[in-house]
């Protein structure tokens, strides 16, 4: 089975594997920029914008969980949450191993420490009642079926009965194949960054999402990749996928 991701308007997206994905942002870091920063920044900033898109006109009424991860995926829900409260919407987050934030994440975190979003553990919210909850616990960065806290949460947010929005990729799904080799979070929307990614199959991603995160056609080059910007004046826009 082969897919393909077409904008509103037609245009033809063309899709990465992981492995691909890890060598755009290995330019983009080592060569080209923006830099891991920027990238995050923009990633959390077009995830934020998106959650507020979902929730309508109750968005600063509802109550907004942020589940993430320790690596660059947690980094960007992390920058969410924080454009969140800024707009002082009820936000709260997990990080899932807090102990183990990278440095780029860490910086996020240190900024939203100081806006009025909670962060909490996961025995503390069990049995809260959200109206969102964001995942932002793995990306493309799987490897093996989720196990550990990743894993209760997980398990947490599939049974919570509200809307799941995911970053990049739904947690627990390969980026390139679209198989699952463990529980996975079954997500309503996904928010992906840059390019859509091979495996992300409609009936594990829900509505799709591509987030312009400032990587410019240059870098896309280097790895042989013919790109025009599907974005026009917008900063995230929704995908079509076509499956033959």
């Amino acid at each position: 089975m082969m897919i393909r991701f077409i904008t509103e308007t037609g245009i033809e997206v063309p899709a990465v594997t992981a492995g691909q994905m890890r060598e755009i942002d290995r330019i983009a870091m080592e060569e080209t920029g923006p830099n891991l920063y920027q990238m995050m920044e923009n990633a959390g900033r077009n995830l934020a914008s998106l959650a507020m898109e979902l929730l309508g006109d109750r968005w600063n009424k509802s109550k907004i969980v942020v589940l993430a991860g320790s690596g660059g995926n947690g980094g960007g829900g992390i920058c969410a949450a924080r454009h969140l409260a800024n707009r002082n919407a009820n936000v709260t987050l997990c990080l899932a191993n807090p102990d183990r934030l990278g440095s780029v994440p860490q910086f996020q975190h240190k900024i939203y420490q100081n806006t009025t979003g909670k962060t909490i553990g996961l025995e503390q919210f069990k049995n809260e009642k959200y109206d969102l909850i964001i995942d932002a616990l793995i990306g493309y960065s799987l490897k093996g079926a989720p196990t550990g806290v990743i894993l209760q949460l997980i398990r947490w947010a599939n049974q919570a009965k509200t809307p799941i929005l995911s970053l990049d990729v739904p947690s627990g799904v390969d980026a390139s194949t679209g198989e699952t080799p463990g529980e996975f979070i079954r997500a309503d929307l996904t928010i992906t960054l840059a390019l859509p990614k091979t495996g992300l199959l409609p009936a594990k991603t829900g509505d799709l999402y591509l987030a312009d995160i400032g990587i410019p056609p240059g870098t896309y080059k280097r790895i042989g990749l013919d790109y025009a910007s599907p974005f026009d004046k917008k900063y995230s826009i929704h995908l079509k996928v076509q499956q033959y």
